[in-house]
């Protein structure tokens, strides 16, 4: 038996080995392989380890399943998914004029609540091989209006010069972070999302829309045979994910690093450290006052760093994560760099410091229960404490916390390799500190959402 064969054997082995410890795939990949959706996932959409290793070998097992020229020409690798609900959305502390219609009447603040039957955007996710070590994902995905955008494309070149090492990923794609929000357990409109991912101070003026967005660019990744350590470094355009070069000519840089290790009795357990440095323009150059997609100057730099680990307890995992977080202070007073005028006076780079826990209860692989608490805190603000805000307010220490809180459950009526069904039910509450337009009071909002979220 040649050594290559004996190469792909043992990798077959020990994912079968790695399924059965503890940890967005599609049901295609279950009807490729003729594996249970359990194999890859804790509770779909969320990755064990074993799916985590699948998706780190570029979609492959090691076995002659993976080139597509092996399959039955009626297969075909693609899913969708988009989720039919009911939600209710509270907005605190809104802006609206005092008498409809009448802008002139001037502005007041009110709570808006809305409730109703609505949809969510759709989703059509295919990925798998071209080729034996040449991966693909391309995901086409609309808002609920129907407008569609290109979520992720990419191509990647797996297992470089027969190492497992080096891994080139081109294209637009998630990075590679601490806890993915493609594949975590909330929907609603509060809770659906980091807050931390995407943060930026109020009055800030950086384009970069956070680490959670996926972003444009080529992605070196190596891994152990178990995927226990893993690296990913990312270079990538300084346009926040966006087509046709709108707003930079730079480059930003990401990179993660975690090890895994088992604690007898418990689980797996994972550690990690990410960063991303990056970018940002504070003006563009203009036509006729409109600004000139590509056109971005004055570029001040900024950057996103912290530490994070995933922790098991049998049944129950949850996950920490700090991050600090720091501005340029053009960026965060909003100062383009071409004006002949000075800073505002005692101004400075923003920072902050945040971090959040999440925990689940997986009480089968058909039912999980979700919490999280995440909390952002401004370190320094970029204008004095004191300072005057266009609103007539003052600046307070916490101007800009963030305190949110997500509780929910899904429940699996459904799982086969043909399609998936959950029941879901989320509540979530959002708080920022001092962010209301006029009062320069809080401004809490809140969702609740049930509904069913289905792929096929």
């Amino acid at each position: 038996m040649n050594t290559v064969r004996c190469e792909r054997i043992a990798t077959g082995l020990l994912l079968l080995t790695v399924l059965c410890q503890p940890a967005r795939s599609i049901p295609a990949f279950a009807r490729k392989y003729g594996l249970p959706c359990s194999a890859c996932h804790e509770a779909w959409p969320k990755l064990n380890n074993f799916g985590q290793v699948f998706k780190d070998n570029g979609y492959q097992l090691g076995n002659e399943r993976d080139a597509p020229i092996f399959q039955h020409p009626a297969y075909f690798p693609v899913t969708f998914r988009i989720t039919p609900q009911w939600h209710r959305e509270s907005n605190g502390r809104m802006s609206v004029d005092l008498t409809p219609g009448n802008a002139s009447s001037g502005l007041v603040e009110r709570q808006i609540n809305t409730s109703g039957f609505d949809l969510s955007g759709l989703d059509l996710w295919t990925a798998g091989t071209l080729y034996n070590n040449i991966s693909f994902l391309v995901l086409p995905s609309s808002d609920a209006t129907g407008a569609f955008h290109f979520e992720s494309a990419w191509v990647r070149f797996d297992n470089l010069f027969k190492s497992r090492w080096l891994n080139l990923k081109f294209g637009k794609h998630e990075l590679d972070t601490p806890i993915s929000e493609k594949r975590f357990l909330a929907l609603t409109a509060n809770g659906g999302f980091y807050q931390l991912y995407h943060f930026t101070p109020p009055g800030d003026s950086n384009t970069f829309g956070g680490i959670g967005n996926n972003q444009l660019g080529v992605e070196l990744m190596g891994h152990s045979r178990n995927s226990y350590t893993r690296y990913a470094v990312s270079l990538l355009s300084s346009n926040n994910g966006q087509v046709s070069l709108p707003t930079n000519r730079t480059y930003d840089v990401y990179a993660n690093f975690n090890q895994a290790f088992e604690l007898p009795g418990l689980g797996l357990q994972r550690v990690g450290v990410y960063g991303y440095v990056g970018q940002s323009p504070t003006y563009f150059l203009t036509a006729n006052g409109t600004a000139t997609p590509g056109a971005g100057r004055g570029n001040k730099p900024f950057y996103r760093a912290g530490a994070y680990g995933i922790w098991y307890i049998r049944k129950l995992d949850f996950t920490t994560l700090y991050m600090h977080g720091y501005d340029n202070v053009f960026l965060g007073t909003g100062t383009p760099v071409d004006e002949p005028v000075s800073l505002p006076a005692g101004a400075h780079g923003p920072s902050w410091n945040g971090g959040f826990a999440e925990i689940h209860y997986t009480w089968s692989p058909q039912f999980i229960l979700v919490g999280r608490y995440e909390l952002i805190r401004m370190s320094r603000q970029a204008l004095p404490v004191g300072a005057m805000l266009s609103n007539g307010t003052r600046v307070a220490g916490d101007f800009g916390n963030i305190d949110a809180w997500v509780a929910g459950y899904r429940w699996y009526p459904i799982m086969s390799s043909r399609a998936g069904l959950a029941w879901h039910q989320e509540y979530s509450h959002v708080r920022s500190r001092g962010t209301a337009p006029i009062s320069g009071r809080d401004v809490p909002t809140s969702s609740y959402l049930m509904g069913f979220d289905l792929d096929f």
